[in-house]
């Protein structure tokens, strides 16, 4: 049996979120382990144990890492860069050195079929691999090279599917390079962490198909026009690996009407019922609780 490296960075309202995503993976991904690296400083050590035997029902292992304080404290003081944020574009500091590759995925994501393809990518000596959500997200990339003062910008690179090439990271990756970018663009900087990947590595970032490997799910008539009707429901179900529910509006939101909202429900409810699978309860009740449950 094959491993791939998981990386995930949240704080312990979206555990319920996490299961989902996780459930999916290991569904639609029988032939494989997973290690799951999770980068935080904010959960219950109740709550990582029941996220580790999650893992560990599913024949993967959850490996928690505490952030180390000391890697930020000469960051620039900002409001607008929650703490996990950073944790995504820091993350090679955090990472055992002995790790040449690992897939970072958003909380808000569903995987419907086999990640190998992606995750075997070849890099070509880029720092990442990524999707630009093109001519959907609503800035112009004129705008953005301007912004950002990056002129090789060649697309607005969405953070919540990354797969980073550690080895390079680790050569080429400096922290005093990130904080001196951040100081010096904080005015400009609208979506903190997404901006600053764009802004230093667009250049060094492999393009991904987002239709494939991160597919914004709030889009579906745009990929569907855009492909003159190739892209519809079926291709998605057949071909896309990665459903991002990207946006403030979430499939946990009782009043969501997103068109794969059902899909989602779907791993959730699967999730949920599997023997040793957390209590799932919205992201933000402060009452949560992440007790093991057996099947009813």
């Amino acid at each position: 049996m094959r491993t791939m490296n998981l990386l995930v960075t949240l704080d312990e309202n979206y555990l319920p979120p996490l299961c989902v995503l996780l459930k999916s993976i290991f569904i639609n991904n029988p032939e494989e382990r997973f290690r799951v690296y999770m980068i935080y400083d904010s959960i219950r050590a109740e709550s990582v144990e029941n996220l580790s035997r999650f893992c560990a029902f599913h024949g993967s292992e959850l490996y928690p890492i505490t952030a180390r304080e000391e890697l930020f404290s000469d960051a620039p003081v900002t409001a607008r860069l929650p703490r996990a944020m950073d944790y995504r574009l820091l993350a090679r500091y955090l990472l055992p050195e002995d790790l040449g590759r690992i897939l970072y995925l958003d909380p808000d994501i569903i995987v419907i079929n086999p990640l190998r393809e992606l995750y075997d990518t070849d890099f070509g000596g880029a720092l990442y691999a990524g999707a630009s959500h093109t001519g959907i997200t609503g800035v112009k990339e004129t705008v953005n090279k301007v912004r950002l003062q990056n002129y090789e910008l060649s697309g607005y690179i969405n953070p919540g599917v990354l797969l980073l090439n550690l080895g390079r990271r680790r050569a080429e990756l400096r922290r005093e390079d990130i904080f001196r970018y951040i100081a010096e663009h904080r005015h400009q900087l609208i979506l903190p962490d997404q901006d600053i990947l764009n802004g230093l590595y667009a250049d060094r970032t492999l393009l991904l198909d987002d239709s494939l490997y991160n597919y914004d799910a709030r889009r579906y008539e745009v990929y569907r026009i855009a492909s003159e009707g190739v892209k519809d429901l079926d291709w998605v179900m057949e071909n896309t690996v990665i459903l991002h529910f990207c946006g403030k509006a979430k499939p946990w939101d009782k009043t969501n009407r997103n068109r794969f909202g059902l899909l989602y429900k779907h791993y959730a409810s699967m999730a949920a019922k599997t023997n040793a699978a957390p209590y799932l309860q919205p992201p933000g009740d402060k009452e949560a609780r992440y007790a093991y449950t057996e099947n009813p």
